[in-house]
């Protein structure tokens, strides 16, 4: 009998001062080769799978019931004897790699420290030939090896996690929302090579995930976690199609309302923001009459109208967030007109442009990134008014309690005194709408914000953009990286590449009948649900 690489029986996690478990007599099973998707509502527990596995719980935490990752229990292990099994039982790729790469390393040697450590028989030449066909593997050439992580951009720097993950060859690897903060592109050739090296390996792969299209396409089993209890398995394309657990079900259907089809944009409504032939060029090297540039925004045009949503989607640097660091004085711009409601921002200054930019707000994709982490929430909501001089505290905070009530954290008193990282994801991306919301914006600019969240929310967050756009009459810019998220909630959608518009329509034509290279790439990068029986 093939003996299992990861088997959790009863399996029971409790944090320090945690009023209940986060993991609850959970039970699975992993043998060589297998592929399984954990998914779940935020927290789940999905992620403290992954602790207790590795044992990075924070100290003072419980954790009971059976562990054996290949055959033994990490939590009787010395520390010594742990460190060696991490990497060498169970590799570990990331949602942020930058979380794992040091900045003072080169990309060559963060590999080979890891043979070192682990493989002490090796010399340095046999180091160095291991980590270059590794690099090789994942699609980075050699000429890299001596680069350093802030000369990669997300996507190769998540292709070096999966190369470290899999230096060892270990027999299982757990990949936590990798490729969350990649474009669909990007995201399915690092899912290709993950999965590719594991099946090479014949390493089992479980994968934590919010995306139930991802987990369908590359992961043969789901499980389904809830309140850290395992309230389904099944093979994935029977949970997706034919979900047995109320959990389940609410998760598909809320995933495949996701990639439902946008209403149809206002007809004649007042023309908000036009953009027109807009140019952000970034210099590189060269002598100032021999220089070179970035065309990172190069010659867009386009208009949005009030109560309308327009998507922008592409590749990782096409433009996309450029675009908004621009309309937001972020960026410098070198050509090109920025009209709000008719008045070019361009020729603005002083206090007359800062007036006219509270015109124009932007939702972060990371919520808590974006918020000042020692600020309670309502302060954070009411400071925008503060900084303005619209309005003094204590009407401030009374207007930041409404808007609480406006994105659905009620009570508003059971809210404003907390911290963001007292916060779920979905609450803390409500507070951050809040925020761009107190100066009365006339456009929304929505910057991946919903990639992070798992399908519930997400949808959750999208249904209540919709309502704040009918009840306000806000124009919404959506950048995001998934076509089908942006199909089912834009009016209609431009794809950008190279820093043009190279295709624009409704989502559903570009789905079905893309024209541009770059579209049918996405297209055919983005993962879909199965179709119903």
């Amino acid at each position: 009998m093939i003996q299992p690489v990861l088997s959790l029986a009863d399996l029971s996690v409790r944090y320090p001062q945690a009023a209940q478990a986060t993991l609850d007599g959970l039970d699975l099973t992993l043998h060589p080769g297998d592929t399984l998707a954990l998914v779940g509502p935020s927290g789940c527990g999905k992620s403290t799978v992954a602790r207790a596995v590795l044992q990075l719980l924070p100290e003072g935490s419980q954790c009971t019931g059976g562990l054996l990752l290949a055959g033994r229990d990490p939590r009787r292990l010395g520390r010594a004897e742990l460190r060696q099994l991490r990497g060498a039982a169970v590799g570990l790729v990331f949602q942020d790699p930058m979380t794992r790469l040091n900045p003072l390393l080169t990309i060559g040697d963060h590999l080979t420290d890891t043979l070192a450590a682990h493989r002490a028989g090796s010399d340095r030449r046999q180091r160095r030939q291991r980590a270059e066909a590794l690099l090789e593997r994942v699609g980075i050439g050699p000429e890299r090896f001596v680069s350093y992580p802030h000369e990669f951009s997300g996507g190769m720097r998540q292709r070096l996690a999966i190369a470290l993950a899999m230096a060892l060859e270990p027999p299982l690897v757990i990949a936590d929302e990798p490729t969350t903060s990649l474009d669909v592109a990007v995201a399915g050739q690092v899912m290709a090579e993950l999965t590719g090296l594991c099946r090479e390996a014949g390493s089992a792969l479980l994968l934590i995930s919010h995306d139930l299209a991802l987990a369908g396409r590359w992961c043969e089993r789901i499980a389904v976690l809830d309140q850290g209890r395992l309230i389904e398995q099944a093979p994935a394309h029977q949970l997706l199609t034919a979900p047995a657990s109320d959990l389940a079900r609410r998760l598909v259907a809320r995933a495949r309302e996701r990639e439902g089809r946008a209403s149809q944009a206002p007809d004649a409504a007042p023309l908000l923001l036009e953009i027109e032939a807009l140019r952000c060029w970034h210099p590189l090297t060269g002598l100032p009459w021999q220089r070179q540039w970035l065309k990172a925004v190069d010659d867009v045009s386009l208009r949005l109208q009030q109560g309308e949503t327009i998507g922008l989607v592409g590749s990782s640097g096409c433009g996309k967030s450029t675009l908004c660091r621009a309309l937001m004085g972020l960026a410098p711009v070198r050509g090109g007109a920025v009209r709000l409601e008719g008045v070019d921002l361009q020729r603005l200054s002083g206090a007359r442009l800062r007036r006219a930019r509270r015109g124009i707000q932007m939702v972060f994709q990371d919520p808590l990134a974006c918020l000042n982490p020692q600020m309670r929430v309502g302060d954070a909501i009411a400071d925008p008014l503060l900084i303005h001089g619209l309005a003094g505290r204590a009407a401030a905070r009374e207007r930041a309690r409404e808007l609480l009530d406006a994105v659905g954290l009620t009570p508003p008193e059971a809210f404003e005194q907390r911290l963001p990282r007292q916060l779920s994801g979905g609450q803390q991306q409500r507070v951050a709408i809040a925020r761009a919301l107190i100066l009365e914006p006339k456009v929304l600019l929505c910057d991946e914000s919903v990639s992070m969240l798992d399908a519930e929310v997400q949808a959750d967050v999208l249904e209540l953009l919709r309502e704040l756009q009918r009840r306000l009459g806000l124009g919404i810019l959506f950048v995001t990286h998934d076509l089908s998220v942006a199909s089912g909630f834009c009016h209609r959608v431009i794809v950008l590449d190279g820093g043009r518009i190279v295709e624009e329509g409704p989502g559903a034509r570009l789905l079905s009948q893309p024209q541009a290279a770059i579209t049918r790439t996405l297209v055919e990068a983005s993962p879909r649900l199965p179709a119903l029986a």
